[in-house]
C-alpha cells in the first residue's frame, strides 16, 4: 500500500468482531510493519491493557494445559556442539582409505602412501564440519550465538580426533614418521580454516587436496620418490607453519559469522 491507512480500516483491524478478506488483511499487515504513524495509530485504536491481558490469560492456559518441558540434557548439548552425525559417513571414509594405503604401502614400500595422505586426511571431514550443503540445520546453527569460529574448531577438533589415532595407527603399521604424519595433517587443516575465511571452508578444502594432489601426490607415485616436503628434518617446518595458520585464523574469525553463499 502506497498511502496511509484510514482511521476506519485501522478501527475495523483493530475490531476482534470484524471480518477483513485475506488480501486487505495482507496489505495492512505489510504497511504496518513499514510505517510507525500508522502503528501509533492502531495502538490507540486497540485496548492495549485489556488485549494483552487477554493474550497472556491465553497463553498461561496453553501452557498450563500442554506437557511439562522436558529436562534439557547437558550430554545432548554437549554432543552437539562437538560433534554432529553428518560426519560420520566422512569420517568413517577417511579411515577407510587409511587403511588401504597401509595395505597399498605394504606391497609397495617404496610409496609412502600414509605420508601422503595425511595432509589430506581431515579435509572431507574439516569441509562438511561449517557447510550448509551438508548440515540440514546449517542456518539455523549459523545463526545462534554459539556460531562461528568457535563451533567450526569444535567440529575441526572432532574430525581430528578420529583422523589423528587413525595416522598414528597407521604410522605405526607402515613405519613413517608419526610427527610427519600428524603435523601436516595440522598444517592442512589450519590452512583449510584460514583460506576459508576467504573463499568459504568446503571450496578450500577442495582447493587445497586438489593443489596436494596434482604437486605431491602424483608425481610421488609416478617418480617413486618421497617428496622433499615429507623429508625427515621437516618436522620443523611443518610446526612452524602450523603455529602461523592457526594464528591467521584466528585474525579471521568474524568471517565464520556471516550467512555467505560460499560456506
Amino acid at each position: 500500500m502506497t498511502t496511509h491507512l484510514s482511521p476506519g480500516l485501522l478501527a475495523r483491524y483493530a475490531d476482534r468482531a470484524a471480518v477483513l478478506d485475506e488480501v486487505t488483511m495482507w496489505s495492512v499487515e505489510s504497511h504496518l510493519e513499514e510505517c510507525a504513524g500508522c502503528r501509533a495509530l492502531l495502538a490507540d485504536c486497540m485496548a492495549g491493557d485489556a488485549l494483552i491481558a487477554r493474550v497472556a490469560a491465553g497463553v498461561d492456559l496453553g501452557i498450563a494445559a500442554g506437557p511439562a518441558p522436558a529436562p534439557r540434557r547437558r550430554s545432548l548439548t554437549v554432543r552437539n556442539r562437538w560433534f554432529v552425525w553428518h560426519l560420520a559417513p566422512w569420517l568413517t571414509m577417511t579411515v577407510a582409505i587409511l587403511g588401504g594405503a597401509v595395505l597399498l604401502q605394504a606391497l609397495e614400500p617404496r610409496v609412502p602412501l600414509v605420508l601422503l595422505l595425511a595432509p589430506v586426511a581431515p579435509l572431507p571431514g574439516v569441509a562438511v564440519a561449517w557447510s550448509r550443503r551438508h548440515d540440514p540445520a546449517w542456518e539455523l546453527i549459523a545463526g545462534t550465538p554459539a556460531a562461528g569460529l568457535l563451533m567450526l574448531l569444535r567440529r575441526t577438533a572432532a574430525v581430528l580426533a578420529v583422523i589423528i589415532p587413525a595416522l598414528a595407527l597407521a604410522s605405526n603399521r607402515t613405519g613413517v614418521s608419526l610427527a610427519l604424519a600428524l603435523l601436516p595433517c595440522l598444517a592442512f587443516s589450519a590452512a583449510t580454516i584460514v583460506l576459508g575465511g576467504f573463499i568459504g571452508v568446503r571450496r578450500a578444502a577442495v582447493w587445497l587436496g586438489s593443489l596436494w594432489t596434482l604437486a605431491v601426490v602424483v608425481p610421488t607415485i609416478a617418480t617413486v620418490h618421497p617428496p622433499a616436503l615429507l623429508q625427515s628434518g621437516t618436522s620443523g617446518f611443518w610446526a612452524l607453519l602450523t603455529l602461523i595458520l592457526a594464528g591467521l585464523a584466528a585474525m579471521k574469525s568474524a568471517s565464520f559469522r556471516r550467512l555467505s553463499s560460499h560456506n
